[in-house]
């Protein structure tokens, strides 16, 4: 007994398959796997216990055969308990996935520390920054970068057909529906890269359609939507300077305005 301490001290709760995630409200969805599948080894191992024992101890025996057992029905008390433990386990089962739930659906009752819009399409994913925009698509495989310890509200939708956004290691999975908004928030613990895809069967190229996660500190987020504003604004003044070199070349007069649209 005195070596019990010790030898449990070295045991963890298994994950039973599932990611132990590397969000918040993926840890709770995580640990609401873990209990459903503990509680269905307990349920299991005694509705097993009591099959083999209800053969075992009421077998037919040789100095019985041929004759009737004994019959024993409308025992209340037996059906009573029969019948309310599983209500009991359902409804108890019920509660914890109902507060789950709300957890990873709810949104902070605070404002986001940051907002991605993100974009799926035919066969890729456009992630929008305030004042820039990531786009990859097949195996270009786009890399959507998010702060650790921050609340970062998603806000998802498709351009074209329906997508499945699933994130493996978050334990997390949505519908991107064109015309349909879903907002829904993540805080990483973890710092690390995580693999994502589409889950919905979307046409040719679905099976490439990928993108990574990567949660950085919070120091190097800033620096990345710093450099991404700044790439952004080279990019829109280099493509302003061709038009303009291009319309110049074709004899087109140049408006010296600003803000007013195209010449």
């Amino acid at each position: 007994m005195g070596l019990a301490p010790f030898v449990l001290s070295g045991c963890s709760l298994s994950s039973f398959g599932a990611y132990p995630s590397a969000t918040q409200t993926g840890r709770s969805t995580f640990h609401l796997w873990q209990g459903f599948t503990i509680g269905a080894i307990v349920v299991g191992a005694i509705t097993l216990s009591l099959i083999i024992y209800a053969a075992l101890r009421y077998r037919a025996k040789r100095e019985h055969e041929g004759s009737v057992p004994r019959q024993v029905q409308y025992h209340l008390p037996m059906e009573i308990t029969y019948t309310v433990i599983p209500i009991i386990i359902v409804f108890v089962l019920f509660a914890f996935t109902v507060v789950v739930e709300n957890e990873v659906t709810a949104l902070p009752s605070v404002t986001p520390d940051n907002t991605i819009q993100v974009q799926a399409f035919q066969w890729g994913w456009r992630f929008t920054y305030p004042g820039f925009t990531v786009i990859g698509q097949t195996t270009q495989t786009p890399v959507m970068e998010m702060p650790e310890g921050q609340n970062v509200r998603i806000v998802l939708t498709s351009s074209d057909v329906v997508h499945g956004f699933y994130i493996r290691q978050f334990n997390f999975s949505r519908y991107a529906l064109p015309g349909v908004i879903n907002q829904f928030t993540f805080n990483a613990q973890t710092l690390g890269t995580y693999f994502g895809q589409c889950t919905q069967l979307c046409g040719l190229y679905h099976s490439l359609m990928w993108f990574k996660v990567e949660v950085v500190t919070p120091a190097a987020y800033q620096k990345f939507l710093a450099d991404g504003k700044k790439k952004a604004k080279t990019l829109s003044a280099s493509a302003a300077g061709q038009a303009v070199q291009e319309q110049t070349s074709a004899g087109i007069p140049i408006r010296p305005d600003y803000g007013g649209g195209t010449n």
